[in-house]
């Protein structure tokens, strides 16, 4: 199935995409929303840049990296110093607001429907919006957890408190070694709560989440969904954008919309129930 992957290229305008896209979603019985990156770099959330400098050039200028995403796979050469880096990249990333308020935006668009969100991202914008938890499905971890590096168990630990103090206490690119963190049953250092590789800690609440969806799911079959790709590439398609085109495919009431910068198309098997939109998503949605 779907051997061939081809862009749309309809001859509707922009705005006739825009158009159909809110009479889709006036007219669906539920949304299934699956959010990559691109959804927070349209609320600001990027990660080179100006944005970049003002935070992390001083480890720029010792490691030579140029983002945060590669500063995260940096051997550093102390833990002390690895979590003064990390404690800054999760305190500007998770419990920062997002400069802009596309999350806002989209949860006036959904907030009194019957949705539910699937994403890759774990910078916990969508709770910090509003959106019902019980909503959500974090599919790759939360940069507001730690876990065992082991693992030794399938636990994880809420990080704001340490975090904060990491960031008071932190001079020259070094924390203090007293608030390194280490697993308390182990005692071996923690990690990120971050799907990098096996050691990946899915614990109780990430099964829970995972139950929640697929009841939903489950409960929905056969009913006009629209399931809304936001800001998804093609770095894991198979948690969202293959799953979706295979969702609307199998149902003949479901809409596939896509909205990203570049990555946006749909197979010829559900061209006809697809809108893809190529622009910005916090643009899109104050249009819609």
């Amino acid at each position: 199935m779907f051997a061939e992957i081809p862009l749309r290229r309809k001859a509707e305008t922009y705005q006739e995409k825009i158009r159909k896209l809110r009479d889709i979603l006036q007219g669906a019985d539920n949304i299934v929303i699956g959010a990559g990156a691109g959804l927070s770099t349209s609320a600001g959330f990027v990660y080179d840049g100006e944005r970049f400098e003002k935070y992390f050039s001083d480890f720029r200028e010792k490691y030579g990296f140029h983002d945060m995403y590669s500063g995260g796979f940096c051997p550093y050469d102390t833990l002390e110093e690895h979590w003064a880096y990390w404690s800054r990249y999760i305190w500007l990333n998770r419990y920062r607001d997002a400069p802009k308020p596309v999350y806002d935006e989209l949860l006036e668009l959904v907030k009194d429907r019957d949705y539910f969100v699937l994403t890759t991202n774990v910078d916990h914008c969508f709770q910090k919006a509003g959106f019902d938890k019980k909503r959500l499905f974090y599919t790759q971890g939360d940069y507001g957890l730690f876990q065992c590096s082991g693992p030794c168990c399938q636990e994880t630990w809420d990080n704001e408190e340490l975090i904060c103090e990491m960031m008071r206490e932190q001079k020259n690119m070094q924390i203090p070694s007293g608030l390194v963190p280490y697993c308390p049953h182990c005692g071996k250092p923690m990690s990120m709560n971050l799907r990098a590789d096996d050691t990946f800690v899915q614990d109780k609440g990430w099964y829970e989440a995972a139950d929640r969806y697929s009841r939903f799911l489950e409960t929905r079959q056969g009913t006009k969904t629209v399931y809304l790709e936001l800001g998804v590439g093609y770095n894991t398609p198979g948690i969202i954008k293959y799953p979706f085109w295979q969702m609307t495919y199998r149902n003949p009431k479901a809409a596939y919309a896509c909205i990203n910068y570049g990555d946006m198309a749909a197979p010829k098997e559900i061209a006809d129930r697809s809108i893809c939109i190529d622009g910005d998503i916090g643009e899109v949605l104050r249009l819609i």
